[in-house]
């Protein structure tokens, strides 16, 4: 199998606890367990990680930039978003 044929996936890497993966480059590979460890080598060499993520290119959806206007206009006619339509119980201290 050409290795120009095989899927691309998408790494996110996690540094370290607590934070968030982060999108850090592609691989092209055969199956997920070795678009994993091509990964892992290539992304993480020196202990940069302590979580990786690999998902198949084509399983990603995404807003696209001319949508942008459409897509996250504020939502002020939306007003069931706003907490203002909640009571805090007394009882609750605020922070």
């Amino acid at each position: 199998m050409n290795t120009a044929t095989w899927p691309l996936y998408e790494v996110f890497v996690r540094s370290k606890q607590g934070l968030d993966h982060k999108h850090v480059g592609s691989v092209r590979a055969a199956d997920n367990q070795m678009a994993l460890e091509a990964a892992r080598d290539l992304y993480t060499r020196r202990n940069e990680g302590c979580s990786v993520w690999v998902v198949e290119s084509s399983s990603i959806t995404a807003s696209q930039p001319e949508e942008k206007g459409a897509f996250f206009d504020p939502s002020d006619d939306k007003v069931y978003r706003h907490a203002s339509f909640y009571t805090i119980p007394s009882h609750i201290k605020h922070m």
